[in-house]
């Protein structure tokens, strides 16, 4: 940016034009046949390498959950009351992200000049009901074929889901084996691409978007960033605690105190898969949680409790909207929620996916301009402190349910939950000498 202006500003646009014919400029625009784009070629490589996964992941991901949490015959109501209680808790961070992140839109705190520009380009002028006729594909193929068509992908991995617990485990073995060595190329794939390829392509990205634009997204993305690290401590240290105690009636306290090293452990990994050990651990010999209930709901809730995820998709989608220049209704908005609770469900449990499977709520809404994908690089380059802070009220959530399903149940040790941690390594100790 800094480049552009002096050279501008001393009358060297011809040679501005060409560094930027080199390295910035969009190779696909019209009159740009001549130009290289090298900054502009490896942003899309990157870009699109992660779309490349988003359509086997998110359908190999959610059929496996469905197919898991389907599995009413062996637990009965521990399957309905952790599934309600999922939801309930995602209701709650949705709604919250939904209100702030609004307010933020309509005060216009994530609009930019740039977007305002191109507002035309991301107003489709469709009914916005067509979202909901779309989810019901007319060909198989067209939704696998498509990135926008993720609410088609995601119904068909419902059913097949469905499907493969109708038939049973030992009908579709071959089938469920096949989807999970998929998924799990998928996330080694994503792996190597944030990781290795990551880095590199971000600065790429976020050079060529300040290059061209200047610092236009700056204020928008330090605002996202500000607001989702607030609701996510407010959901973290507040909310969860608020819920334990309406669920329970129990002194959430112990709970805060007990849960607080899983937090930090989900925050320090960003992998709830990672967390899952010892939040098992927690959850049953400090918390008081039978193991039943606990080996049943946490590693369910690592694969389809998303707390944090979905509260961070939201406000994500606010500020690309903003930044793009797109409409936000009370349909819309209600859309978006149902998105980030799909899409949330279908992230893998390992560091970074959040904000890859984000590119699917993007999609299903349309919002894919220029301006839009900018915006989401953005969110690419400074997303890890977030998703870090995402995966510690993710792995905190499972372990609030679990806590609620075993007192509904009887299978919870309130002496156990209420002793101290000295009080719980005293016996602990007793043992070992």
């Amino acid at each position: 940016m800094w480049l552009r202006e002096s050279l501008n500003a001393a009358g060297n646009g011809a040679m501005w034009n060409t560094i930027n014919n080199i390295l910035f400029q969009d190779i696909t625009a019209e009159g740009a046949s001549g130009a290289i784009g090298l900054f502009y070629i490896i942003g899309q490589m990157f870009i699109r390498a992660l779309q490349l996964v988003i359509v086997p992941m998110v359908f190999t991901s959610i059929a496996l959950a469905i197919g898991t949490i389907s599995d009413t015959r062996t637990l009965g109501r521990i399957s309905f009351k952790t599934l309600c209680w999922f939801l309930l808790c995602s209701f709650f961070a949705l709604a919250l992200a939904a209100a702030v992140g609004l307010w933020l839109f309509e005060a216009g705190l994530f609009t930019t000049s740039v977007g305002s520009l191109q507002a035309s380009a991301g107003a489709s002028g469709a009914n916005p009901l067509n979202v909901i006729l779309n989810i019901v594909p007319s060909n198989i193929a067209t939704a696998f074929s498509n990135n926008t068509a993720v609410l088609a992908v995601v119904f068909i991995a419902v059913a097949v889901g469905l499907c493969i617990t109708a038939l049973g485990e030992d009908r579709c073995m071959t089938l469920t084996k096949l989807f999970i060595e998929v998924n799990n190329v998928c996330v080694v794939f994503l792996n190597f691409v944030v990781t290795k390829v990551g880095p590199l392509a971000i600065f790429v990205l976020l050079t060529r978007t300040f290059a061209t634009y200047g610092i236009e997204y700056l204020r928008p993305a330090a605002i996202y960033m500000l607001t989702t690290v607030v609701l996510l401590l407010v959901y973290l240290v507040f909310g969860y605690a608020l819920i334990v105690r309406l669920g329970t009636r129990l002194d959430p306290i112990p709970f805060v105190k007990k849960i607080a090293k899983v937090a930090l452990f989900g925050f320090s990994t960003s992998s709830s898969a990672a967390a899952l050990p010892l939040n098992m651990e927690t959850t049953s010999r400090e918390l008081g949680v039978d193991e039943s209930v606990a080996s049943f709901v946490l590693p369910l809730g690592m694969t389809v409790n998303m707390n944090g995820t979905a509260i961070m998709q939201v406000v994500a989608t606010l500020f690309v909207a903003g930044c793009g220049g797109y409409d936000v209704t009370p349909l819309s908005l209600l859309v978006i929620m149902v998105l980030a609770l799909i899409a949330s469900a279908g992230t893998p449990a390992a560091p970074g996916a959040g904000a890859i499977i984000l590119f699917t709520i993007l999609s299903g809404v349309g919002m894919t301009n220029d301006s839009a994908l900018m915006a989401y690089s953005l969110i690419l380059a400074i997303n890890r402190p977030i998703e870090m802070l995402c995966t510690a009220l993710n792995v905190v959530g499972d372990s609030c349910t679990c806590l609620y399903v075993a007192k509904s149940e009887g299978l919870l040790d309130e002496k156990v939950y209420g002793a101290s941690l000295h009080e719980l390594a005293a016996p602990a100790r007793a043992e070992t000498a």
